[in-house]
């Protein structure tokens, strides 16, 4: 252990300072103290990341812990369990329990603490707070989870059983990276720095049962993730919403709209507020959500125009836990909910959906001819009558371009955020349906739904459904998407295959929007069955998925239906303005 002064600031840092579990395995932090502490102490924030305590808190989120120290508080950032400066072996999540537990009552034991903790950080370490709250650490007082799931496999891993390929592959690479830095080995270092640089090409390797780049050893789990594609006891020991009644304290909620975990963070701040531990806890959670995307927090915007400065949600962790932790009236608490609608500022809301947000369906129509933006296709709030069916054929061999969207954790490497659709769009092998121009302005707060009509060739296929805004240019724009993998239609722990040729109702969700849609703009709905590299591609044919290459890949013909006894619709939350 070293101390060091940071210059300029009234902090010291204590580095590598260790903890044992309770299995004897020690893991490692970095305590930074407030120069002049009272004689009852202060309180610690924790954060317990697998990125290098030195560096990932504070480089691509959250402000430098130093910071966070200066207003005073004793900051505690952890390496997990087989990361970096700490002892043990590595595997995402399986330690995160009962290791959060430990370091909890461990940091309220520190010289300089007054006993009361609370945790921060976001994504991974995001998970590492919420796994250690369903534990009920006892000097737990509040957690501010950011950008991160209700659950690892639907959220995470998987989106309607379908893999989160370019998220996956990536981060199980940049995690094989840290481990193969960690083992010394040099040729596993540079094969893996290498892969990472080209991922890109990488995301169409098939099968991913054997993804070349982890071929190394340094990610055993990446092949469990695949192995276990359903939502089964591996995923349901750690999931967070199968009981929100097992955390008992505050949690302030923050993510972006074009996060890839922003369901996940909406889902864990409603279920907290309905079924927390307490009634204490129910009423003191709070949800914070901004134009971000996963990181770096980089304002976007749908047209293209500054956002909130990223400082802000430094501002409001400091509000949280002068609040719940030093008991100050931060007014944090004011309204449960604060948004910043794109295109539209802050807004303060009473809940999630808000009151006066109405779900309304948007029905698809055409001639037979939705296919492209070139195509017959239309939105209205007007059910379908006697309408022919829309065809496209989805070949695995071209799927349709993930522009943009909901993916992690680089844009250079990932599909993220906002993007002109155009390039997919074009396609053929996409069924596009755009309104008439908005009369009036209208927000769109809460979560979408797709209900689809379908049928297929195949014995399982995807469906996959992007909600967009066209401006009066005519540049379409993505606000949220989703899939289905057809098999799990019913269930994601219990899948079932297709009939050929028969028709189902499939429910395609898309998540969380806030957005300001001005007058003049049109709404677009696109359908296709594929959106790649966000979600790997489904080869059609019926076999175990992720398992099956190339070779055996076969073209579906699709089928939808738009008529008086097959509604396919969006519903999409609204809110108008007042007459």
């Amino acid at each position: 252990m070293t101390i060091e002064n940071l210059p300029g600031l009234p902090v010291t840092v204590e580095r590598d300072v260790p903890a044992a579990m309770r299995d004897g395995t020690v893991l490692r932090a970095d305590v930074y103290r407030p120069a002049e502490q009272p004689l009852d102490g202060v309180p610690v924030l924790l954060a317990r990341s697998p990125y290098d305590k030195r560096v990932n808190v504070s480089t691509f989120g959250n402000t430098h812990p130093a910071w966070y120290a200066s207003h005073g508080y004793m900051v505690v950032v952890q390496d997990s369990r087989g990361r970096y400066t700490s002892d043990g072996d590595f595997y995402p999540f399986a330690h995160e329990m009962d290791d959060g537990y430990d370091t909890v009552e461990w940091a309220a034991t520190l010289p300089g603490s007054n006993g009361d903790v609370g945790m921060f950080g976001f994504s991974y370490v995001g998970a590492t707070q919420l796994l250690a709250a369903v534990t009920g650490p006892p000097s737990l007082r509040a957690i501010a989870p950011g950008f991160t799931a209700s659950q690892y496999y639907d959220g995470w891993t998987y989106n309607g059983g379908a893999l989160a390929a370019a998220f996956v592959c990536y981060w199980a690479n940049l995690l094989a990276l840290g481990s193969a830095v960690r083992a010394g080995d040099r040729a596993a270092v540079d094969a893996l720095g290498a892969s990472l640089g080209a991922a890109e090409g990488w995301f169409w390797s098939l099968p991913l049962s054997e993804f070349p780049p982890l071929q190394g050893g340094y990610a055993p789990y990446f092949y469990d993730w695949v192995e276990h594609c359903t939502y089964d006891d591996y995923w349901k020991r750690w999931s967070i919403d199968s009981d929100y009644s097992r955390i008992e304290v505050p949690a302030l909620h923050f993510g972006g709209w074009w996060d890839v975990f922003l369901s996940g963070t909406v889902k864990n701040f409603t279920g907290l507020r309905a079924g927390a531990g307490t009634a204490a806890a129910r009423g003191a959670q709070k949800l914070l959500v901004g134009p971000w995307t996963h990181m770096p927090w980089t304002p976007v915007s749908r047209c293209g125009g500054d956002g909130p400065s990223t400082n802000e949600i430094d501002d409001w962790q400091l509000r949280w836990f002068d609040h719940t932790l030093k008991g100050i009236d931060t007014g944090v608490l004011d309204s449960p909910v604060t948004v910043y609608t794109l295109d539209g500022g802050w807004r303060d809301l009473d809940g999630w959906p808000p009151s006066g947000s109405a779900a309304e369906d948007w029905y698809i129509h055409s001639g037979g001819r939705a296919n492209s933006k070139f195509g017959d296709g239309t939105l209205d709030r007007v059910p379908a009558a006697a309408e022919p069916p829309d065809i496209f054929v989805y070949d695995p061999g071209v799927p349709i371009p993930s522009m943009g969207g909901h993916s992690c954790c680089f844009d250079t490497i990932t599909p993220m955020g906002p993007a002109d659709q155009h390039r997919a769009e074009v396609s053929r092998m996409i069924l596009v349906y755009t309104s008439e121009p908005l009369a009036d302005d209208i927000e769109l707060l809460g979560d979408v739904s797709v209900t689809l009509h379908a049928a297929s060739t195949a014995t399982d296929t995807d469906f996959t459904a992007r909600l967009c805004v066209v401006d009066p240019d005519g540049r379409s724009v993505n606000l949220q998407e989703g899939i289905l993998r057809a098999r799990y239609r019913h269930s994601l722990s219990e899948p079932e295959p297709l009939v050929p040729g028969e028709v189902y109702e499939l429910r395609i969700d898309l998540g969380p929007v806030g957005a300001h849609v001005p007058a003049g703009s049109r709404l677009r709905l696109d359908v296709s069955s594929s959106d790649f590299p966000q979600w790997d591609r489904n080869l059609n044919t019926g076999g175990t998925p992720l398992q099956d290459s190339a070779l055996v890949a076969a073209p579906a013909t699709q089928t939808v239906l738009h008529d008086a006894d097959h509604p396919t619709r969006i519903t999409l939350p609204v809110r108008r303005p007042a007459p």
